[in-house]
C-alpha cells in the first residue's frame, strides 16, 4: 500500500535551516505512515534565469507538489505580520480546490484581532458604527479566530483540523509539536 503524501506549507522555507526542518517534518511524517513532501524538494533549474522566471518557476512546481499530494499540513504561525504567510495561504485555498485535505497549526496562541492590533501599534479606535478602525478607516476583524477568517474557515469546513500551541519565542517556526498532532490527526482522515 502506498503511503499518503502531505504537502509541508509554511514559511519555513524562509529559514536559514529550511532543509533541516523539512527534513524534521518528512521524518514525523515518516514515523506515522505518510510521504512528507517539503516545497524545497522542487526539483527546478535555476541556471541563467532572471529572478521573475526562477520565482514563476517555483510556484508553478509547488503547486505540481500539491497536486501530487493526498493532504496538505500548514503552519498558519504570524509571518511577517498578524497573519499567515501568504504563501502558505495560497497553497491552503489550491489543495482545498483540488479536494485536498487542509489541516493547521499555529505556534501561537493569541487571536487574529489581538495582533492585528499590536502590529498596528494600538492605533485604533472604535467608531461610530461599534467596530474597531484603523488609522485608515478600515474595520478590524472581531471574529475571535485565529487567523483572517477566511483561513479558520478554509480549514473547519475541509478537516477541521486545527491545532494551536505557544512555542518557546527562539523556537516559533521550528516547534513542531503542533505539526504532529496534525500528522496524528491526518491519521484519523478515511481513506479516498
Amino acid at each position: 500500500m502506498v503511503a499518503k503524501r502531505i504537502y509541508l506549507a509554511g514559511p519555513e522555507v524562509f529559514l536559514i535551516n529550511a532543509i533541516e526542518v523539512g527534513e524534521n517534518k518528512k521524518r514525523i511524517c515518516l514515523k506515522h505512515g505518510f510521504e512528507g513532501v517539503f516545497s524545497l524538494d522542487a526539483k527546478i533549474d535555476f541556471e541563467g534565469k532572471p529572478p521573475e522566471e526562477t520565482g514563476l518557476s517555483i510556484s508553478k512546481a509547488n503547486e505540481e507538489l500539491i497536486k501530487s499530494c493526498d493532504i496538505l499540513i500548514a503552519n498558519i504561525t504570524p509571518f511577517r505580520g498578524p497573519s499567515v504567510d501568504v504563501g502558505t495561504a495560497y497553497e491552503m485555498g489550491v489543495a482545498h480546490a483540488l479536494g485536498k485535505k487542509v489541516l493547521a497549526y499555529t505556534n501561537v496562541k493569541s487571536r487574529f484581532t489581538e495582533r492585528t492590533i499590536k502590529a498596528l501599534n494600538g492605533k485604533v479606535k472604535r467608531s461610530v458604527d461599534g467596530k474597531i478602525r484603523d488609522s485608515q478607516g478600515m474595520f478590524i476583524e472581531e471574529n475571535q479566530l485565529t487567523d483572517n477568517l477566511m483561513i479558520d474557515s478554509c480549514i473547519h469546513i475541509n478537516s477541521g483540523v486545527l491545532v494551536v500551541e505557544e512555542a518557546p519565542a527562539d523556537q516559533v517556526f521550528t516547534y513542531l509539536a503542533g505539526f504532529e498532532k496534525c500528522v496524528r490527526e491526518a491519521k484519523k482522515i478515511p481513506s479516498y
